[in-house]
C-alpha cells in the first residue's frame, strides 16, 4: 500500500490547485492544462465518491480516504510520465488530509499523512472563496467555507508549503498563475 501512495519522481514541474470545494480548482486545471498543451490530474475523489454515491447513495466515509489517496497518486505518477514541462494537479494528498481531518474529528490514516507530508510540489495555488459555491451531489459545506479556507491556509503555512493566493475572475486567476510558473520555468531553465 506504502509504495501506491509514494510519489515517482520526475523532471516536470508541479503545480497543485488547493483549497475548499467550489473554489474554481477543476476550471482552473483545465484552463492551466490548455495554456500549457500538457495533462492535467483529476481528482480522484470527485468520480470515487460520485460513484458511491450513485450506487449506494452514501457519501464519504473514513474507509474510503485510503482508497482515494491511492487512486489520486496513480493518475498522478501516470501522468507525470505524460506531462511536458509543467503537470497541473487539481489535488494532492495533502488536501485529502485536509478533508479527513476536517471531516472525521481531527484524524487521519498515519500512512496517508506520511505520504501527504512527504510528497513535494513546485508551487500550490491556494484558490479563495470569491466565487459562487454551485451546489453538487458531493459538496455539503456552503456555510463554511470560510473556515475551511482557513484550514487549507493554515496547512500551507504549518508545513511551509510554497503557495501563492487566488482571488479575484477567472481569467485574474489565469493571468496570475500563469505567470507564476512561468517563473518557475525561467528558474528550472536557468539551471
Amino acid at each position: 500500500m506504502e509504495e501506491a501512495l509514494r510519489q515517482q519522481s520526475s523532471s516536470c514541474i508541479k503545480v497543485v490547485l488547493f483549497g475548499p470545494e467550489s473554489t474554481g480548482k477543476t476550471t482552473l486545471s483545465k484552463q492551466l492544462a490548455h495554456h500549457y498543451n500538457t495533462v492535467w490530474v483529476r481528482e480522484y475523489a470527485r468520480e470515487y465518491l460520485q460513484d458511491k454515491w450513485n450506487n449506494e447513495r452514501k457519501t464519504c466515509e473514513p474507509k474510503d480516504l485510503l482508497p482515494i489517496a491511492m487512486g489520486q497518486m496513480k493518475m498522478e505518477n501516470d501522468l507525470a510520465q505524460k506531462a511536458n514541462e509543467v503537470l497541473i494537479c487539481d489535488t494532492d494528498l495533502l488536501e485529502t488530509k485536509v478533508y479527513s481531518e476536517a471531516y472525521y474529528t481531527g484524524s487521519c490514516d498515519p500512512t496517508l499523512e506520511k505520504y501527504a507530508l512527504e510528497n513535494s510540489y513546485d508551487l500550490y495555488f491556494l484558490t479563495y472563496i470569491d466565487v459562487p459555491w454551485e451546489k453538487d451531489d458531493l459538496r455539503d459545506k456552503p456555510h463554511e467555507r470560510k473556515r475551511m479556507f482557513d484550514y487549507f491556509h493554515n496547512t500551507l503555512i504549518k508545513y511551509d508549503r510554497p503557495y501563492v493566493l487566488l482571488k479575484g475572475t477567472r481569467e485574474e486567476r489565469l493571468r496570475t498563475a500563469i505567470a507564476q510558473i512561468e517563473k518557475l520555468i525561467a528558474t528550472k531553465n536557468e539551471l
